[in-house]
């Protein structure tokens, strides 16, 4: 569904833009501000890191009054519910079926109360996160935020693929729906890790602690034994590479240099081939450069 500003001019209205980061919410407001009437102003926000950007702008014939603000990344976290979060609170096998719940994290609450305040004022929001799907999860965390402050909000993404001038200009004319798919795809892969990652970890955290008779309380060591389903692979990777560096033979090679000494100084040349690890075929290339030491340098 492509974006409808409504009639050319009449009254403006007030947006709400928000990107996933501070950098670019200032990088999108000075392209959208540029020549507009009033110029781009700039006001703080909750959070002393996420300002607020302020300018005029029309969008498909709509008169608009732009705020921009930004998130930093995700704004909200998963977990399980409070009685589930205690290690002993219940059998690991439990967080298989355990209920989880997304919120948003105190360090992200002036955030959070930026939001809320600036879509109260607001009549439309259009979003401007990352064009893949970690960046639509992020858009419909924002939305829930904002949404619970003023749920009249009419709501739109812009899809971007570089934050250059010609590619946001034409990116703000032509909106689209959010995708809610892609951000459910997110939220069940985070679900997963979650679930996978904190069973496990419990267990065999707790497992080897009994079975090597580690006390917890007076032993100063790092004793989580961590599970991840990402974090596994990644790791047989690093093994996989250190099994290969460890089983590699030496193996004799032959190289030629060149170079050319002058008043000015000495050239060095470098052999495009490398190396060769037949000695023969070295010997009969050194023999040619002997036979023919003439050389044309073709590029500088």
């Amino acid at each position: 569904m492509a974006y409808g500003g409504g009639r050319s001019g009449g009254r403006a209205i007030r947006v709400l833009n928000v990107a996933e980061k501070p950098s670019v919410a200032k990088a999108v407001s000075g392209f959208l501000s540029k020549n507009q009437q009033g110029g781009l102003r700039v006001r703080d926000g909750r959070s002393r890191y996420n300002k607020i950007f302020e300018f005029n702008h029309t969008i498909n014939g709509q008169p608009c009054h732009m705020s921009f603000t930004s998130v930093t990344g995700h704004l909200m976290e998963l977990d399980f519910d409070d009685r589930f979060r205690r290690w002993h609170s219940c059998d690991p096998v439990d967080l298989y079926h355990a209920s989880v719940r997304k919120f948003v994290p105190e360090d992200k609450s002036d955030i959070r109360r930026t939001l809320e305040e600036e879509a109260r004022k607001c009549q439309r929001l259009i979003l401007w996160l990352d064009c893949d799907r970690e960046g639509e999860n992020i858009a419909f965390e924002v939305i829930e935020v904002c949404t619970q402050a003023n749920r009249n909000l009419n709501i739109w993404r812009a899809r971007f693929s570089a934050l250059i001038e010609r590619e946001i200009q034409n990116s703000v004319q032509n909106l689209v729906r959010p995708n809610q798919l892609f951000a459910d795809a997110v939220d069940l892969r985070q679900e997963i890790d979650l679930r996978i990652g904190a069973s496990f970890t419990r267990f065999q955290t707790m497992f080897l602690r009994d079975a090597f008779m580690i006390n917890l309380a007076t032993d100063d060591r790092n004793l989580v034994i961590s599970y991840g389903p990402s974090q596994f692979p990644t790791l047989g990777f690093v093994v996989e590479r250190y099994w290969e560096n460890q089983s590699h033979e030496a193996e004799e090679f032959w190289t030629i240099n060149c170079t050319h000494n002058t008043d000015e100084g000495t050239a060095n040349f470098k052999w495009m081939r490398g190396h060769f690890f037949d000695y023969a075929c070295a010997a009969i290339v050194y023999e040619m450069c002997i036979q023919e030491p003439t050389v044309t340098v073709s590029i500088i």
